[in-house]
């Protein structure tokens, strides 16, 4: 359709219902005059709820360590299991709900997840209060915790419908890099909440050898913002008048050699970014015990989060996510390889530094990886249920780097085995972007 057509036909004055039904964001007329304004609207709020799923999805983490403390008598390996239950269930959940805005739309599957973040939290700290709660109980309630991390691939596969091709790059980028900001913002408050007195509204707390500690606080406190967060989607997000997904279009991805490609690629990417904040506390208490991390364990994740969408920009600018992907591989595996000299020679600095070098190269990765998918992908609707299915598969890092570092440590007595598996993958998905995207003959210009 012509760029004045879709114009005419809305008129001087149309409503945001008439404008979605006009939806044209490749029209350039149509995008500046009304596409971008409501798109930025849908982005904005989109990305702050899925700051909110990252929280709960890590929020159990920042808490498991605490549990015998405050007078459970759990066995470590049942705290270990529920440790790793969350990135289980959330990267299995993943699989399904990137189909949510498709079936229901983008606003109503937003509302519906976001609400049902109050129930596992609220749940978690009423019986974090009461430590007759039987393992069993917090079993349900932290695989219940997981669905949170199944957001962002319905909040993905969502958002990169509002945006003309040029843009989703940035656009996803933002979505998914301010929404990884969950991870170290919930690091890095739930400290201070575990020690604020604040058993007028949340419970007692319990006095411990290091101090009264209120561990409910991390529960009741980000119910609040979840339920004002609620209004906002209800005000600002929208349901684009998306085709249904039959089950035929749904299949087709898996028969693509591409889809395949980009869920290793991103595994590289998002899989070490989740893997390496859940595993990153465990593995310097292992390795360097002299340490005091608490406060800084929130850093990693706040770099690689926080650059996610300089990624997606810069694959915007060059005009080529293949390659910013390929050149943020080679500087992870230089990096991947001083954290292995780092801990070999129990430097912690040298360590530390090139781990949180690793964490930069991840957002980079993130961003730019996620660019390619459109410009692969052209079908808009497959490129977003490859962008959701990429994202699950990515999840289950997770799941797999702490038992990666596990397997290596009950095996070797060593973390060198576990790093040399991570850099091996690492190659592996150097070798794949250059030879199928980056190399000048791939075919393929993403």
């Amino acid at each position: 359709m012509a760029e004045t057509d879709v114009l005419q036909q809305l008129g001087p004055n149309p409503s945001r219902k008439e404008i979605l039904a006009h939806w044209e964001p490749e029209n350039q007329a149509f995008w500046e005059k009304f596409g971008k304004k409501i798109a930025n609207e849908n982005l904005y709020t989109s990305t702050w709820a899925l700051v909110l799923s990252f929280v709960v999805w890590t929020l159990w983490a920042t808490i498991a360590a605490k549990l015998n403390a405050i007078g459970f008598n759990f066995t470590d390996e049942q705290i270990f299991t529920l440790a790793a239950l969350p990135g289980l269930v959330g990267a299995t959940g993943r699989l399904f709900y990137t189909y949510l805005p498709g079936l229901l739309g983008g606003k109503t599957s937003t509302l519906i997840t976001t609400a049902l973040l109050l129930l596992p939290i609220l749940g978690l700290g009423n019986a974090l209060q009461d430590t007759s709660t039987s393992y069993d109980t917090f079993v349900l309630l932290v695989s219940f915790i997981g669905i949170a991390g199944a957001n962002f691939s319905a909040s993905m596969a969502n958002i990169g419908f509002f945006f003309p091709k040029a843009h989703k790059g940035l656009a996803l980028g933002i979505n998914a890099g301010v929404g990884n900001l969950g991870v170290s913002l919930i690091y890095l408050t739930a400290p201070l909440l575990i020690g604020w007195n604040l058993s007028s509204f949340f419970g007692p707390g319990v006095q411990t050898a290091n101090g009264m500690l209120y561990v409910q606080n991390v529960c009741y406190f980000w119910a609040i913002p979840i339920v004002l967060t609620l209004g906002l989607i209800w005000k600002f997000m929208d349901n684009l008048p998306l085709p249904k997904q039959s089950p035929k279009s749904i299949v087709s991805i898996f028969g693509n050699k591409h889809t395949w490609l980009m869920c290793w690629i991103y595994t590289c990417g998002f899989g070490s970014f989740i893997g390496f904040s859940a595993a990153l506390g465990l593995l310097v208490s292992k390795e360097f015990p002299e340490i005091s991390f608490s406060m800084a364990a929130f850093l990693g994740p706040f770099i690689g989060a926080g650059v996610r969408p300089v990624g997606g920009w810069l694959a915007d600018k060059l005009d080529s996510g293949s390659k910013v992907t390929l050149w943020s591989l080679f500087i992870m595996l230089a990096a991947s390889i001083v954290v292995l000299l780092g801990l070999q020679a129990h430097n912690f600095v040298m360590f530390f530094a090139a781990f949180l070098l690793l964490f930069l190269t991840t957002g980079f990765v993130n961003g730019a990886s996620f660019r390619m998918i459109p410009y692969i992908f052209n079908n808009p609707f497959q490129s977003s249920l490859v962008t959701g299915f990429t994202a699950a598969i990515a999840a289950y890092g997770a799941f797999l780097i702490p038992k990666i570092f596990g397997w290596s440590y009950s095996s070797f007595q060593s973390v060198t085995p576990a790093f040399y598996v991570l850099i091996a993958f690492i190659v592996s998905t150097i070798v794949v972007t250059w030879w199928f995207y980056a190399r000048k003959d791939s075919g393929i210009k993403c």
